[in-house]
């Protein structure tokens, strides 16, 4: 069988795209994760800017304003602002993006598109797509409290603490565990066209159904505290307001955990990556020197005469050959590694990072070890057989095991060298790895081989090398991905302040009633300080939780579904402690501050339209 093609033909063309279309796909959901968070921000403002106003919709009514007429003020007032936000974000989107190609490149980092320098082009369908979730969220948001407010009945809408009543409706349990239900269900579900959909909507139905256990979970919680702590007058009226106004309090604890799991989530997964790519490479690369050829092909490759050179130098204790090159299994997908060594089947975990169970390959079969790709990609499970094109001929294998390979998302199958040989009779090998003599110098052994008559042509490394590179390599790859973590951080921040800002701002004649009862500033500055540290401390705690939860799928979905290939969970606590920190300490300032403009004019004005 001959795969017949030239480069840059179609077949090529849809390889590539094949290869980058997970890292492609996986970068867009990360993007629709600042979306959410930035969204869910409009929407909670958008909720609390019109609950605020809830007693002004009132007196419409009483003036005979229809239901109809204040429905459609409100949603026009909502569209409008969607409208402009909507074109505003589109436009700043675009910049932000041609920044991003210029300084990152076409790939964005990742090594698929090396030296192309691609502009800018303006999509109309993304745009109109971005502009209608943009519209939509905007318009969401004040839909709830609009249509509740223009159904209300005007005499208990004009009362003075009445704004709960709007948002009673977030109060229900079922819709929530059902999103939680339905999203631990659909963990279990094998990719779609290899790509991991229902991992993805498995985690929004996470956050959604994360997001509505919290009025429930914060009335709970906040009315038990608050039954213990009456020796506190100061306490007493922070947890007696958290407890009583949950629905508000779910707004501010929705912002926070929102963006908080989602910060959580994204960190331990690229952490987890970093640890375990770190921790492959220490155990892939025992020796003290390797040299390649310049090409796998045959063209570049060591003869025998070449390697007996080689194992004859002096600072040589140990040496190790390889042969690499490339097989096509299927001509719809890339070609897939080949790898010839020295593998011991008793304990091939000296070679190779091995995972899962090893399998004893029967009396005269030919074992090989395969990388997780092979098992999803061509369904080679330990202990079945594997067909491989070797010396012109398909020749059969016994899968003998699985390991680790962060290298490629196509496959790789490792076999021994002798089999090799003895299949193909190439004596050949591109690869070498060398050992030192006790007190030798790699420096010194890499002078020793460029002594040889082929070695200039030879390319040379040390394990602290590779390491560092393929570091500084996925460093880069996942540049974007701190850059959207940083986004949905300063979101989330932004969301914190607005949230608290507002509903300290909403409660003005609460406060000068307060004052007018004999509760002095200070106090009052101290409630709002517990009230926003204890909601931003509850939402750190949830959203950690289901941060924690939201990793597990993308360690343990997402990643093996899009790459197809597996990691150790490793939580990066300095990063998760700072932003918990620069949270609380946020929402505490922030209530603060807007705590003393809403004092500033005094108890008498505060409660002036109560007269």
């Amino acid at each position: 069988r001959f795969l017949v093609g030239q480069p840059g033909d179609e077949e090529q063309e849809s390889r590539t795209n094949n290869m980058s279309r997970a890292y492609r796909v996986n970068l867009t959901v990360l993007a629709l994760v600042a979306l959410f968070t930035g969204a869910f921000l409009v929407f909670s403002t958008q909720a609390l800017a019109v609950v605020r106003r809830r007693g002004q919709f009132a007196l419409l009514r009483v003036l005979g304003l229809e239901r109809g007429q204040l429905l459609r003020q409100v949603l026009l007032e909502g569209a409008s602002l969607g409208v402009i936000g909507s074109l505003i974000g589109i436009g700043a989107g675009y910049a932000l993006a041609a920044a991003a190609l210029h300084f990152f490149g076409g790939d964005l980092g990742a090594g698929y598109f090396a030296g192309v320098r691609p502009s800018v082009e303006f999509t109309p369908l993304a745009a109109a797509v971005f502009f209608t979730l943009g519209f939509g969220v905007a318009l969401l948001g004040c839909l709830a409290p609009a249509w509740e407010a223009a159904r209300a009945a005007p005499a208990a809408a004009l009362k003075s603490g009445a704004d709960e009543t709007a948002l009673s409706r977030l109060d229900r349990v079922w819709p929530s565990l059902a999103c939680l239900a339905i999203a631990a269900a659909l963990t279990q579900a094998p990719p779609v066209m290899e790509l991991p959909l229902f991992g993805y909507l498995s985690i929004a139905l996470l956050l959604v159904g994360g997001i509505g256990l919290m009025p429930r979970l914060a009335r709970a919680l906040f009315g038990a505290f608050n039954r213990r702590a009456s020796a506190s007058p100061v306490l007493a009226l922070a947890l007696a307001r958290l407890g009583n106004a949950s629905g508000q309090a779910a707004i501010a604890l929705g912002g926070v955990l929102a963006s908080f799991s989602l910060m959580v989530a994204m960190a331990i997964m690229v952490s987890s990556f970093r640890v375990s790519l770190d921790e492959w490479l220490v155990q892939l690369l025992p020796a003290d020197l390797y040299v390649r050829t310049g090409s796998s092909s045959a063209a570049g490759a060591l003869g025998p005469k070449e390697q007996a050179a080689l194992a004859a130098l002096p600072g040589v204790s140990r040496i190790e050959f390889q042969r690499s090159r490339q097989l096509s299994l299927d001509a719809a997908r890339p070609p897939v590694g080949l790898l010839a060594r020295n593998i011991d089947p008793a304990d091939p975990g000296k070679a190779m990072v091995v995972t899962g169970d090893a399998v004893t390959p029967p009396a005269g079969a030919m074992p090989v070890w395969v990388s997780e790709a092979m098992v999803d990609l061509y369904g080679a499970m330990p202990g079945t057989r594997l067909s491989l094109p070797l010396g012109g001929r398909l020749h059969e294998f016994f899968v003998a095991g699985t390991w680790r390979d962060y290298s490629s998302q196509s496959g790789a199958v490792q076999l021994r060298m002798s089999d090799y040989r003895a299949l193909t009779g190439d004596r050949e090998i591109n690869e070498v790895a060398l050992w030192l003599r006790d007190g030798g110098q790699a420096a010194q052994l890499e002078a020793q081989i460029k002594a040889l008559p082929f070695g200039d042509a030879l390319q040379y490394a040390q394990p602290g090398e590779i390491r560092a590179m393929s570091l500084t390599i996925f460093d880069r790859s996942f540049a974007v991905t701190y850059l959207l973590e940083a986004i949905a951080i300063a979101i989330g921040l932004s969301g914190v302040a607005a949230t608290f800002s507002a509903q300290t701002l909403a409660r003005e004649k609460e406060f000068g009633m307060l004052r007018h009862v004999g509760v002095t500033r200070g106090q009052v500055l101290r409630i709002l300080a517990l009230e926003g540290g204890a909601l931003t401390a509850l939402g750190i705690a949830c959203g950690f939780v289901l941060g924690l939860v939201i990793s597990l799928i993308l360690v343990f979905v997402v990643n093996p579904q899009s790459f197809h290939w597996s990691m150790q969970l490793h939580v990066p606590w300095g990063l998760v402690g700072t932003v918990a920190a620069v949270l609380l300490g946020a929402s505490v300032l922030t209530a603060l501050v807007s705590g003393r403009y809403a004092l500033s004019g005094g108890p008498i004005r505060a409660v002036r339209e109560d007269w």
